[in-house]
């Protein structure tokens, strides 16, 4: 199964995951990653990593996003992770409406993360990597709030960024990401 994280943020990578479940160790639990509390979450994330067959993380750099579009960098993800799996799949099941182009056999599943174990443990996988992500930036940015909105365009992180500027991790081709930098006279950080 594979699924993303952070596709509608508007920093930082776009984080992918792809796990092999395995059939002799169910792991109870499992649902759309944003329908769990992050306890749950997180809790679900340790018994997938130690349960499963095999489980490995893609991502797609604010760059690779500017340069390619949110679409065909979640792609780009989405190989990375399939191709950083220590065995090889021979089926893959991806949550959304599309597959990338890749050379494995599957199907791509609408709201497959509410549907099929594997996309969930996928889901549950790279929503954990995307906020552990935003919690060590909010380390290095505490001003900006991340470890509250996680990255997403709230009106806290707005009011951030105008107050503090535009940081380097930004998706400069994102629209609100490009309407402070037009709006400021400062240069991203």
């Amino acid at each position: 199964g594979v699924d993303l994280g952070g596709r509608r943020i508007i920093k930082k990578d776009v984080v992918t995951a792809a796990v092999i479940l395995d059939p002799k160790h169910p792991i109870e639990g499992l649902a759309d990653s944003k329908k769990l509390s992050e306890k749950k979450r997180n809790m679900l994330a340790e018994q997938i990593k130690q349960h499963a067959l095999a489980w490995s993380i893609g991502r797609a750099t604010p760059e690779e996003i500017d340069r390619l579009n949110i679409l065909h960098a979640t792609m780009l993800a989405m190989v990375r992770a399939v191709e950083g799996l220590i065995i090889t799949p021979e089926f893959v099941r991806v949550d959304g409406n599309r597959l990338p182009k890749w050379q494995y056999a599957g199907e791509a599943v609408v709201k497959g993360d509410s549907k099929h174990a594997e996309i969930s443990a996928a889901s549950i996988i790279a929503k954990v990597a995307r906020d552990d992500d935003m919690i060590a930036l909010d380390k290095l940015h505490p001003e900006y709030g991340f470890a509250a909105h996680k990255g997403y365009p709230t009106k806290a992180h707005f009011e951030a960024i105008a107050q503090y500027g535009v940081l380097s991790c930004y998706r400069k081709s994102f629209k609100p990401v490009q309407a402070v930098l037009a709006g400021s006279d400062s240069a991203a950080k």
